[in-house]
Order: structure tokens, then C-alpha cells, then sequence
């Protein structure tokens, strides 16, 4: 039990490490798609942005789900 613990615990902080990553790529993304892009690329670069950015609140959202609905198997 305990090693399902831990590998559950790892996965969550992966997964709430790659959520951090691809919100910063998605932060600098929307900074460079509203400020320096021009024409289309601009509008790429947002588009590209808020996907990163919604991919990122899901691996979030997953990541804390998991924690909050874990089955309690010490009963």
C-alpha cells in the first residue's frame, strides 16, 4: 500500500509540475501574441496561448481531483 501511495503522490506532483510549465509557456505566449506578433501570427500565438492555457488548468484540475476523491483504503 504504501508504494501505491507514493507512485500516487509522484504522479500528482508531475502532473502539477507539467500544469506549471505549460502555464508559464502559455503566459509568455499571450505576452508575445498581444505585444510583438503582427497580423496572423498574432492571432496564432493567442490561440496557441489559451490552448496551453486550458490544457494546463485540466492537468490541474485532474491532479487535485485525484487527491480529493482517492478511494480510502485504511478502512
Amino acid at each position: 500500500m504504501a508504494a501505491n501511495d507514493g507512485d500516487r503522490a509522484a504522479r500528482r506532483r508531475r502532473r502539477l509540475l507539467w500544469s506549471g510549465v505549460l502555464a508559464l509557456v502559455g503566459l509568455l505566449l499571450l505576452v508575445v501574441g498581444l505585444t510583438v506578433a503582427d497580423g496572423a501570427t498574432a492571432w496564432i500565438e493567442v490561440i496557441a496561448a489559451i490552448l496551453v492555457l486550458v490544457v494546463s488548468y485540466a492537468l490541474q484540475h485532474v491532479a487535485r481531483r485525484e487527491t480529493v476523491y482517492r478511494p480510502d483504503d485504511r478502512r
